[in-house]
């Protein structure tokens, strides 16, 4: 039963992202509850709902956004479809999650920051490896000092996309499908919050290695020049089965290493090596990424604090990646605009 006090969210896409991890982590929150669901496939999302236990369907966007019990809508169908419903839902005066990348241009993404900023409602973008127990020990070691001035930092995000995830990843371009949007835009943002510098440059080579169709990328290497000076190497692919993740940072004093950690599950590792020396870093109880998202979001729409990724790291991470593919594109080093 739905409190006075329950911050009620709808979901604008019956997507898989919501099933397995959006849905329970605000269902799991004493203060947030799905009320409703709408989708482009009535009966699928009939389906949906009623295999999660969500107690409305909606008609239409409009019906969503003309309930007074909705305060936060999920924004999370194909890249597309993010930016038109955030642009109502801020209209309507409704806080917004919206997945990763916020738009496919960087003009749209910096109109949906603008219009929520203008409405009053908090828009944040769902970031979720930033609320990694490990990356915030990162963060925290490499904020106090830990491995001196950073220098280098390396990202390896080269996975395998299971056969119920590639669909319009895989094959639909206008959907703004391709591995850049879907995982080097997630890299973008970790590699900003764990170092606490913006990208200025970028070049890349992509390539596709039997999984993309229609001119998409499957898998893409480059390098990252932050304003600070840290280089910063990425491997992210669809294609590779055989390996795990890793976010590694090196200084001038010492080398943070993260294992298994550019992932959806609390899970992972993070050690010091210095002076000869290797500490593994205790990192302290893991809260589920997809909750930690969620606890910070219902915060700041209750006005304490921000979300743990804003609508404008959301468009600094789209920035990167649009950059990144479009050096793959020219084979030239591109600079990065958020602009």
């Amino acid at each position: 039963m739905r409190g006075a006090s329950t911050i009620g969210w709808a979901l604008i896409g019956a997507s898989t992202i919501a099933r397995e991890h959006v849905i329970p982590a605000i269902n799991r929150q004493p203060d947030s509850q799905v009320v409703g669901v709408i989708g482009s496939d009535p009966d699928r999302v009939a389906a949906y709902a009623a295999e999660q236990g969500i107690p409305r369907v909606y008609p239409s966007l409009d019906a969503v956004l003309e309930d007074p019990n909705v305060e936060v809508v999920y924004v999370s169908g194909t890249n597309e479809r993010h930016y038109a419903p955030t642009i109502a839902a801020a209209t309507a005066g409704k806080h917004v999650l919206c997945e990763k990348p916020l738009a496919l241009s960087i003009a749209d993404a910096r109109e949906m920051v603008e219009r929520c900023h203008a409405s009053g409602v908090v828009l944040g973008t769902n970031h979720h490896l930033r609320n990694a127990v490990t990356h915030r020990a990162m963060h925290r070691l490499i904020a106090g000092g830990a491995i001196g001035q950073p220098l280098a930092a390396r990202v390896f995000h080269a996975v395998y996309l299971p056969p119920h995830l590639q669909g319009w990843r895989i094959a639909r371009p206008e959907a703004g499908g391709g591995v850049v949007l879907d995982i080097t835009v997630h890299d973008a943002d970790t590699l900003r919050f764990v170092l606490d510098d913006d990208v200025e440059e970028v070049t890349a080579f992509t390539a596709s290695q039997g999984m993309a169709r229609a001119g998409l990328e499957d898998s893409v290497m480059g390098v990252m020049r932050f304003r600070g000076g840290v280089l910063a190497q990425f491997h992210d692919a669809f294609t590779i089965r055989h390996t795990s993740t890793g976010f590694q940072v090196h200084g001038t004093e010492g080398s943070l290493i993260g294992e298994d950690v550019m992932t959806q599950q609390p899970v992972g590792a993070v050690t010091l090596r210095r002076n000869g020396e290797c500490e593994r870093i205790e990192l302290g109880p893991p809260e589920p990424l997809y909750e930690r998202s969620v606890r910070r979001f219902n915060e700041a729409v209750r006005g304490q604090g921000q979300p743990a990724a804003t609508g404008e790291d959301g468009v600094a991470s789209l920035a990167i990646a649009l950059a990144v593919r479009q050096s793959a594109e020219t084979g030239r080093a591109v600079t990065v605009s958020p602009r």
